[in-house]
């Protein structure tokens, strides 16, 4: 018997009917911009609109959802972890103060089971229409005898685009100016490492409800990740400048603050001006983890954080809770060294 692609272990009819059934998912989310269907060669884009903009800036992002696709196997759960890769990048390019036009996913598993692929295409499908971006493309890669069969890797690419004077450059800060933060969901996709750590993942450990959580461990981790495009776009809506913007992700607070700071002005969050989910206490507990490593790692309640002028903030709530969001007034702006404060 000769050799074929699929004694190597690659099935392509596998990839054939994993792209017929995402098929519907990628349908919704469509943009008036995009040109032909799916099964080309690359994803077509027109750029129509961009004429209008005076000074148009491409704006891209790149990630995936790291060690937060354990959980999803060790669950059996697919349909929500491709939320967590848009979210990744879009939230950075809303953070510039842009808009995503399109994302692209990449799929590598260690074997292309149809129903499976398109299933984490359809949580990808579903982060692309939370943030107005259409799935103009995506790849799966079959890897046999590099990963396990029942493993995968996702990651995504989005491209936006921004008018340079509407671009969120942290320049205009000044002392005085107000933190407005939107609640997270949770852990979204960083700090799974230290999580995996902390919990064993394992079927029963992920399976155990706590009463603090109101869900099972692992309910409360995979909650996927907020999508703050529809807010921060509210926000441009409603007329009011956002002078500065932090997506807190990797590196919690300590990390992220700062990048969204100009020299000469210094950040102060106070601890208690939000809820902290309960997720964050659970870990803290458990794993015996210092209080500054846990805003040095996690987002601890907040996802995005935001620096307005004292006379918007009213405005700037309004339009958060009209996006669907949760604001708070988390702190201020003060003169000092480029850093941020906990209090």
């Amino acid at each position: 018997m000769g050799m074929d692609y699929k004694h190597a272990g690659v099935d392509i009819e596998a990839g054939y009917k994993s792209v017929e059934l995402m098929k519907e998912h990628v349908k919704k989310t469509m943009r008036e911009e995009v040109l032909g269907g799916l099964g080309g060669f690359s994803g077509a884009f027109s750029l129509d609109k961009i004429k209008e903009m005076d000074d148009p800036v491409l704006l891209s992002g790149t990630d995936g959802c790291g060690t937060k696709v354990k959980l999803a196997f060790v669950m059996d759960k697919h349909d929500t972890i491709g939320i967590d890769a848009v979210a990744m990048c879009v939230n950075d390019i809303a953070c510039a103060g842009g808009e995503p036009l399109f994302f692209l996913d990449y799929i590598a598993c260690g074997k292309n089971e149809p129903e499976k692929i398109a299933t984490i295409v359809k949580g990808v499908a579903e982060g692309c229409l939370q943030s107005d971006a259409a799935l103009i493309g995506g790849e799966t890669a079959e890897h046999p005898g590099l990963m396990p069969e029942d493993e995968y890797d996702l990651a995504g690419f989005a491209v936006g685009v921004v008018d340079r004077k509407d671009l969120i450059t942290g320049d205009a800060l000044q002392a005085g100016d107000v933190l407005v933060g939107m609640a997270s969901s949770g852990v979204h996709s960083n700090g799974f490492s230290l999580v995996r750590k902390v919990f064993e993942i394992t079927k029963e450990s992920l399976e155990t409800y706590y009463d603090d959580l109101g869900m099972t461990l692992g309910e409360a981790l995979l909650a996927p990740t907020k999508i703050y495009v529809k807010a921060l776009k509210g926000i441009k809506d409603a007329g009011v400048t956002v002078k500065a913007c932090s997506h807190i992700t990797g590196g919690g607070f300590y990390e992220n603050i700062p990048r969204m700071l100009k020299d000469g002005v210094h950040a102060v969050i106070e601890k208690d001006s939000y809820p902290v989910p309960p997720i964050f206490g659970l870990l803290a507990k458990k794993g015996e983890i210092a209080e500054q490593m846990m805003y040095n790692t996690f987002n601890m309640g907040l996802g995005m954080v935001i620096a307005v002028d004292a006379a918007d903030v009213e405005r700037t709530m309004d339009a958060i809770g009209a996006a669907g969001e949760t604001p708070y007034v988390v702190g201020r702006v003060e003169a000092g060294e480029k850093g941020v404060t906990l209090c």
